[in-house]
């Protein structure tokens, strides 16, 4: 007897989406999680000022520290997708933001270590940015694997939005308890309620035999022996793909250019606390991305979320230069209107909206 023709043409995939009331629970436990992480990110930012003082840092060494985060940022991106797409976004998450969630709220009692703050505080940016790297790949694959295609755009959009929140949270929160408590306290503050996210996570919507299981494959190392049924040869043969990953970039430089340049005209340090400005921007390329290759969607977005990485470490370089050599935003602004009219064309010449790969390759552990 043969199947019914819709359930001939049904997706795999489809059997482990998330239902209604699960996308909307894990929408909210996710929005919350991003609110999370930007608030750990921007707590150096805030109270640079003030270690500053403390620690004697002068402007140089203070941008040394702030910059370093995406030393570690850039390094981790492809690997925190390739694991998404491999074990389950959500375990990368939850395991990645334990992680953050400890060294954010260790990070005074680190600084009390020695003599040496700039080298231990400038090693604790570079490990929180390691750990932080893989979180927006593995989400992308977790979306793209558990929520439905017509529900990605608004899904992934709700919870970006988190990034805004943060910001705003720790600007406001923060500042109120640096002037109060100290700049002790916005890590305390930024890192305790990670670490609460977390153990909520682990109670309430994941599995201690999941968790273990994905730490014995880590541990062990992922079986590299393993057939995949991703077309690599020629999913990087697309000009689709390539399309969709350079526009990231150009999404991020406006951005840094005018931070960095601002900074640079600047006589006291300039709290940068977050990508506004391409918050749109950086929504619709991800969703394009689960569009094209949603079975390998986290590996694809660290490639492209690993350029836009490196405009945070080029840009602001490059923006503080320009600045002190012509003395003018002119120069500034002239790059940024280049760089994202290149990127313009380039997604408006090579993009497309057709899926690349092929079956799934997940592994529900």
């Amino acid at each position: 007897m043969q199947p019914p023709p819709d359930e001939t043409r049904r997706d795999p995939a489809e059997d482990v989406q998330w239902s209604r009331p699960e996308c909307q629970l894990w929408t909210g436990t996710l929005l919350l999680g991003t609110c999370l992480l930007y608030c750990a990110r921007v707590s150096m930012p805030i109270c640079a000022v003030s270690m500053s003082q403390d620690f004697g840092w002068n402007k140089k060494e203070a941008g040394l520290v702030l910059s370093s985060f995406f030393w570690g940022y850039c390094l981790t991106q492809v690997v925190g997708g390739h694991l998404g797409d491999r074990i389950g976004g959500e375990k990368v998450i939850l395991l990645s933001a334990s992680a953050w969630g400890c060294i954010t709220a260790a990070t005074p009692l680190l600084a009390q270590l020695g003599s040496a703050h700039l080298a231990f505080m400038t090693f604790s940016r570079i490990l929180t940015g390691l750990l932080q790297g893989v979180y927006f790949p593995a989400l992308t694959s977790l979306l793209s694997q558990k929520v439905r295609e017509s529900e990605r755009a608004f899904t992934y959009s709700t919870v970006g939005a988190g990034s805004q929140f943060g910001t705003l949270l720790t600007g406001a929160a923060g500042s109120l308890l640096l002037d109060w408590c100290g700049w002790q306290s916005v890590f305390y503050f930024s890192g305790g309620l990670t670490l609460l996210w977390v153990c909520y996570v682990y109670r309430c919507l994941l599995s201690e035999k999941d968790l273990l299981l994905a730490l014995g494959v880590l541990a062990q190392g992922l079986r590299v022996t393993r057939h995949t049924k991703v077309p690599w040869r020629r999913l990087f043969w697309k000009s689709s793909v390539w399309a969709g990953s350079s526009t990231w970039c150009p999404g991020w430089w406006p951005f840094l250019l005018v931070c960095s340049a601002g900074f640079s005209l600047t006589v006291s340090s300039v709290r940068v606390t977050g990508p506004l400005p391409c918050g749109s921007s950086c929504s619709g390329i991800s969703v394009n991305i689960q569009d094209l290759a949603p079975s390998c969607a986290g590996f694809l977005f660290g490639v492209a979320n690993t350029a836009g990485a490196l405009a945070g470490v080029v840009g602001v370089c490059l923006g503080g230069y320009l600045i002190e050599t012509t003395g003018s935003w002119t120069s500034v602004f002239n790059l940024v209107a280049a760089i994202s009219s290149l990127g313009l064309c380039t997604f408006l010449v090579f993009g497309k909206a057709q899926r690349v790969d092929l079956s799934p390759t997940h592994e529900d552990l």
